[in-house]
């Protein structure tokens, strides 16, 4: 499979793919992060700590609209690695994403286990971006653009994900004022009575 994949996609292709299966994995997200975090926030704060369920709580808290404005602060950041790869041939903050990805497929597959329930993205994030993220590891090696010390720099370099979550989170809060109003219930469409 890897051989006919290698032979019909080129290098830049497979590096412009990311952006798409970012968008596939956080329209997942998107789509089921509210009701998701509506249904199942005292669940939550029964297996967590105090300390991180209030943690949690913000972004339970997050309606559709602010959850998609983070979704698309992250975006310009997965974008930019994937345009300095494809285009100028530089892979560090590339394969930093890619790493940033990789390692978060298993936060989702970590909460699915520890709730014992579908959690928001863990579908397309073992079915889309763990193969999608190991594959480009396979072709960044074959090719010879990385090898093991790029990887474990952009390991530690992953950590400067975190304050980027925080801030897109913040963002989206921030720009979509929350409250009753900026819920979609289907009543807007007519698709609720």
């Amino acid at each position: 499979m890897m051989a006919y994949l290698d032979a019909w996609l080129d290098l830049k292709t497979v590096v412009w793919l990311f952006p798409v299966v970012f968008m596939f994995h956080d329209l997942e997200e998107i789509i089921t992060v509210e009701g998701w975090g509506r249904r199942n926030r005292h669940k939550l704060n029964r297996l967590l700590s105090a300390r991180l369920a209030t943690n949690f709580e913000k972004i339970l808290n997050m309606t559709t609209a602010q959850f998609a404005v983070a979704v698309t602060v992250i975006l310009v950041f997965v974008s930019s690695s994937t345009f300095l790869a494809a285009n100028e041939g530089s892979y560090l903050f590339f394969v930093t994403c890619i790493t940033v990805a990789f390692l978060h497929v298993f936060t989702h597959a970590g909460q699915s286990l520890l709730l014992g329930a579908y959690t928001p993205g863990v579908v397309t994030a073992v079915t889309i971006v763990l193969p999608y993220s190991a594959y480009v590891y396979h072709r960044l090696f074959d090719s010879g653009l990385i090898g093991w010390q790029t990887v474990g720099l952009c390991v530690l370099l992953s950590l400067l994900a975190v304050p980027v979550v925080i801030t897109a989170l913040a963002a989206g809060r921030h720009m979509v004022p929350s409250g009753s109003g900026d819920r979609c219930t289907g009543k807007e469409t007519g698709l609720v009575n």
